[in-house]
């Protein structure tokens, strides 16, 4: 066969086997090393923390919440204990006449809150005329509805192909149910709730007005919704199955058996020794809110604001909205 012009190739050199790679071209091994690898100076790693920080201190972070229960429970005054503010419905609205509505309404109302530097964007959504009625069935339907608008919201902003920086996040990160404090077993009512929300929202029950119970009525109260939930197979949060390490459980293991917290909800402070604290004053004395021997607020708020509100947000994302995007995604594509 011809060869072109100027080709320097021979035909012995046309052969298909592989080239000979030098011994000293080979390259190095990169598996991973140890995991606790030893670093021979300072790097600066950790300022990633701090970098973090930073940026979510100028962001800002967003951060929605429900409040489920019949009327006179003390929602509002208890959303407000939570934040030290007034940020309730009815704090928001004075002057306007409070009226039991025929039908489940859904009242949200959103305020910015900063504290050191961190501001953080607070929705708390109120459902009046839950469990009000002489006939409350289906009453969970809206809250199902409202819970699953703010997923599809959520959804249609992220499936954009141009979508914004920064999704507006109005998804429900948790709902607190308040348990009448009867002092006997779950309602129907309470059961069913949650067994259809837990699903697809972080629950977390709560007995209302707690101070309306002897210790002894509260502790056996508890051991009983305890039993439902367990009879029921309703996981309530912290749920076992998203607890993501041994550390983890043995945390959230200590919570769940104190759930559902036993708690007193006050907006008006009292001197005690010399100090003012947030209580409820009666004849006997004044129950203080922020002490973990008369109630049991502060392992909700711990628990809401100081060590799981991010986990509340994360699960939120990565299970609840997970699972409704995958079921809306496989109704789109089916033919």
């Amino acid at each position: 066969l011809p060869t072109h012009a100027g080709s320097s190739l021979e035909p012995e050199e046309c052969s298909m086997e592989p080239l000979a790679v030098p011994e000293e071209e080979v390259p190095l091994s990169v598996a991973p090393g140890p995991v606790g690898c030893q670093l021979f100076g300072y790097v600066g790693i950790e300022s990633v923390l701090d970098q973090m920080k930073i940026k979510t201190m100028k962001t800002g972070f967003e951060f929605n919440i429900m409040v489920v229960g019949q009327s006179g429970l003390g929602k509002s005054t208890m959303v407000n204990t939570l934040f030290k503010s007034k940020v309730s419905r009815k704090s928001s609205q004075p002057g306007q006449e409070e009226r039991i509505p025929k039908t489940v309404q859904l009242q949200s109302i959103t305020h910015v809150i900063e504290e050191k530097g961190v501001k953080m964007k607070l929705t708390v959504t109120d459902t009046p005329g839950f469990g009000d009625q002489i006939n409350n069935e289906n009453c969970w339907d809206p809250i199902i509805k409202y819970i699953n608008e703010q997923y599809e919201r959520y959804l249609r902003e992220e499936i954009l192909i141009t979508r914004k920086r920064k999704i507006p996040d109005t998804r429900v990160h948790g709902c607190v149910y308040f348990v009448p404090p009867t002092g006997h077993w779950l309602r129907p009512l309470d059961l069913e709730f949650m067994r259809r929300l837990s699903k697809i929202v972080n629950v977390v029950p709560v007995i209302a007005k707690a101070d309306t119970l002897t210790l002894e009525e509260r502790a056996e109260f508890k051991q009983r919704i305890q039993e439902d939930l367990k009879t029921h197979a309703i996981s309530v949060y912290p749920q076992e199955d998203f607890d993501q390490d041994p550390e983890d459980r043995v945390l959230n293991d200590r919570i769940r058996e104190k759930i559902p917290f036993a708690v007193v909800g006050a907006d008006q402070e009292h001197q005690v020794n010399g100090k003012r604290v947030l209580g409820r004053k009666t004849k006997w004395g004044i129950i203080e809110v922020e002490n973990p021997a008369h109630c049991e607020f502060p392992l909700l708020q711990d628990l809401l604001i100081r060590s799981h509100l991010q986990d509340l947000k994360d699960i939120t994302h990565n299970v609840h909205y997970e699972s409704y995007r995958v079921q809306r995604l496989n109704e789109s594509n089916r033919p």
